[in-house]
C-alpha cells in the first residue's frame, strides 16, 4: 500500500516538474532528461511512468485541462451571472497555475498527430460540458456562448502571457 503512494507521489513530482519544463521551453525544446532533473529522478525513472515523451505531455495537458474542466464545473450562478463567474473561475487558474495554461496555449499547435488528437478531444470535452452548462442555465445560443467562451479564453491566454492587456475589451496596461 506504502509503495504504491510514494509511485504515485514520484509520478506526480515528475509531471507536476514536466509542467514547468513544457511551458517553459515548449514540447520541441524540451527533453525527457530535462524533466527528470527538474524533478531529481533519472530519466529511465521518467520512463518507468511514462513510454515516451508524448505521453509525459498528455498526462500533463491532462491535469491541465482537468483543472479548468472541474473549475468551470464547480461554478454554480444564476445565467445572468453565469459567464462572469466562470470568466472569474479562468482568471484565478491562469493567477495559480500559470503554466497548466501556458501548456494548454500552446498544445493545440503541437503537429504531432497523437497530441493533436488528444488535444482536440479534451478541448471538444470542455466545449461539450461548457454547452449543456450553459443549456441547463437557459442560456440561449449555447453552442455559440460556449465557442466564444472558449475563444475569450485563449485571447485573455494570449494577451496574459505577452503582457498585453489591450488585446482584452475594457482593459489597459493600468489594470
Amino acid at each position: 500500500m506504502i509503495v504504491v503512494a510514494v509511485r504515485e507521489d514520484k509520478r506526480e513530482l515528475i509531471i507536476e516538474n514536466a509542467v514547468k519544463v513544457f511551458a517553459e521551453r515548449g514540447y520541441y525544446k524540451a527533453t525527457t532528461g530535462m524533466v527528470a532533473k527538474a524533478a531529481g529522478v533519472t530519466q529511465p525513472y521518467v520512463f518507468h511512468f511514462f513510454q515516451n515523451k508524448e505521453e509525459l505531455f498528455k498526462a500533463v495537458i491532462d491535469r491541465a485541462f482537468s483543472r479548468i474542466y472541474d473549475a468551470f464545473s464547480e461554478v454554480n450562478a444564476p445565467a445572468d451571472q453565469l459567464i462572469e463567474t466562470m470568466g472569474r473561475a479562468f482568471n484565478q487558474i491562469i493567477q495559480t497555475h500559470r503554466d497548466e495554461v501556458l501548456m494548454v496555449m500552446q498544445a493545440h499547435a503541437i503537429s504531432e498527430a497523437g497530441i493533436r488528437e488528444h488535444v482536440r478531444q479534451l478541448f471538444l470535452t470542455i466545449f461539450e460540458s461548457l454547452t449543456l452548462k450553459f443549456e441547463g442555465a437557459g442560456i440561449s445560443n449555447a453552442k455559440e456562448t460556449a465557442a466564444h467562451f472558449i475563444g475569450t479564453g485563449l485571447l485573455i491566454t494570449v494577451a496574459e502571457v505577452l503582457n498585453l492587456p489591450q488585446l482584452i475589451c475594457g482593459k489597459d496596461e493600468a489594470e
